[in-house]
């Protein structure tokens, strides 16, 4: 196989685990702390997870390891979007699981969690992990979107288990996995299998995050990537002057990716779908706002801009959150394929118009066309509209040229506008993990297996005070069912892990509010650059702006 320089380079590369954990397996203790509560609903989750709720929070320590030795055959498997460092946390696991005793198994089920149920699976040895160390991308065993989430499916997964004497199950994944995973637990758990299950947090969009989990893996180097990205475009408006660049990233229920690399990048506009939602703001609001900027600026003499835009943005606005609910309604059942019958887009305004109520339509026809038509010719499975299809970035762009020509018309413009458009979202999920992310990983699957090994289960992999050098990180776990409140899901109220949004009132929102409307107006750009894997601490093994805000 031929190799770039730097994968060769990278797979040589040691990651740094908490200092606790480099004492070696045999001098790592455990220390219990207070029992936990989910954060809501705690009568129901309690009923719902009578074998695993309310357990400890847990921490490693140094001292004598009093887990009872037993031969370990683990099950590993990666769930859902890839995220930077996926392959760390595997090879963190393996290395644990071997330094504890080299007759224990790694097994690395393939494609997400349709290869517990299939029985794909692929049996780990050093030569197979060492190719895959610090990189990117899932493609070690890949991955997959099913969920775990039936008595039928449990039962065919312990049968598996079962056949091969697995021990425990280690599932990568983000919010949704990690419920899946706290369900099969206490399965396993009720049902006396002796199954361990233990989660790891992932995700890029940076929403499973909360007081224990600081930060999901993945998220530092796809923000890193993206702002990279955006600083070489914002370096290219500033050369060529004559484009306003409207960047839509990762982040479709809440905003921190867009926040990060605002941060980052200190563009001339950021929206924040969690403000839209919090100000009740229209589609018309935000285009005025956008407008705003792109005429001061061009009252300076540069008709050149950034604006960031979370990929997720139009579903924080009210009012178009009711019309997407109402063109659901519209087509429901026979009603999609007389839709599509009628042979052109008139004919179809028509029904259209015939259909919604006037506050809706009011909003539908301040759309330009070709988002009012995405709006219709793409649809999900069940007939809803796919609001992430939607190019908002476009829609927005468009909206802002309709009001800089009225503003013209008026007197108060006399700029030039000329948009780009950008959607960067695959290009930060397999990136080569940043030092960050290629630490955190290998500490939280070399952490997962203490867990296993003192007996844990229903638990997530936690590092903390990850603003600080690793050496001083903390590695311990907490009960999955700590993050759980129940939502509205399919008709169901189901247990699932509330979502992290962006908080208007914490550090990183307000430092981004007290400079956004100089950013708006000047030329403030800061261009990040590639991330750095070799050379001086400060610069290689910096954090995100929105973790080093957050913890002072």
């Amino acid at each position: 196989m031929n190799l770039s320089p730097l994968q060769k380079a990278r797979y040589e590369y040691t990651p740094k685990l908490p200092g606790m954990l480099r004492n070696g397996i045999a001098d790592i203790c455990v220390k219990e702390g207070s029992e936990t509560q989910s954060v809501a609903d705690q009568d129901q989750i309690k009923a719902l997870f009578p074998n695993t709720y309310g357990k400890k929070e847990v921490t490693f320590e140094k001292g004598r390891n009093t887990s009872a030795p037993k031969k370990q055959v683990v099950g590993v498997i990666l769930s859902g979007g890839q995220a930077p460092g996926g392959h760390n946390v595997i090879c963190g696991l393996y290395d644990a699981i071997k330094a504890t005793d080299k007759s224990n198994v790694l097994l690395g089920f393939k494609g997400g969690p349709s290869g517990l149920i299939e029985d794909d699976y692929v049996e780990f040895n050093d030569e197979f992990i060492d190719a895959y160390r610090n990189t990117g991308g899932f493609d070690i065993i890949g991955s997959g979107r099913t969920k775990l989430e039936t008595e039928e499916q449990f039962a065919i997964v312990t049968e598996v288990c079962k056949k091969h004497g697995v021990t425990a199950i280690v599932i990568i994944g983000g919010d949704d996995s990690n419920t899946n995973a706290a369900v099969l637990a206490e399965y396993m758990a009720a049902h006396n299998t002796g199954v361990q299950v233990i989660g790891c947090p992932k995700t890029i969009d940076g929403d499973l995050k909360n007081e224990d989990i600081e930060i999901s893996f993945g998220f530092d180097t796809a923000t890193k990537t993206y702002s990279e990205l955006i600083g070489n475009i914002e370096r290219d408006a500033n050369s060529a002057k004559k484009y306003w660049h409207f960047v839509k990233v990762m982040g479709r229920s809440a905003s921190h990716v867009a926040l990060e690399c605002a941060l980052e990048t200190q563009p001339n506009i950021c929206l924040i779908g969690e403000e839209v939602a919090e100000k009740k703001m229209s589609l018309s609001q935000i285009a005025d706002q956008i407008a705003d900027s792109v005429a001061k600026r061009a009252a300076n003499g540069d008709n050149f801009g950034v604006a960031i835009i979370p990929e997720g943005i139009v579903e924080f606005v009210p009012e178009f959150s009711m019309l997407i609910k109402e063109i659901n309604e519209l087509l429901a059942g026979s009603n999609t394929e007389k839709f599509n019958a009628l042979p052109t887009w008139e004919d179809k305004y028509a029904f259209i118009k015939a259909g919604l109520s006037a506050d809706a339509m009011a909003v539908f026809e301040v759309l330009p066309q070709g988002i009012q038509q995405q709006l219709f010719l793409e649809r999900d499975p069940h007939g809803n509209v796919q609001v992430s299809l939607i190019e908002s970035e476009k829609l927005f762009s468009a909206m802002v040229k309709e009001k800089l020509a009225k503003m013209k018309e008026a007197g108060t413009y006399k700029g030039k506008f000329s948009a780009q458009h950008h959607f960067f979202g695959y290009e930060g999920r397999c990136a080569f993990p940043s030092n960050f992310d290629a630490d955190y990983c290998y500490s939280l699957g070399y952490n997962a297996f203490m867990l296993i090994q003192y007996g844990y289960t229903g638990y997530l992999s936690k590092v903390s005070n990850l603003s600080k050098p690793a050496e001083e990180w903390v590695a311990g776990g907490m009960p999955i069912s700590k993050m759980f409140n129940m939502e509205r899901r399919n008709g169901k109220d189901k247990p699932v892990i509330r979502k992290a949004l962006v908080e208007l009132d914490g550090k990183p929102f307000k430092y981004f509010e007290a400079h956004r409307e100089a950013w708006a107006v000047e030329t403030a750009y800061t261009y990040p650059g590639a991330i750095q894997y070799y050379g001086p601490t400060e610069v290689c093994d910096l954090t995100t702006r929105t973790l080093a805000l957050e913890k002072g």
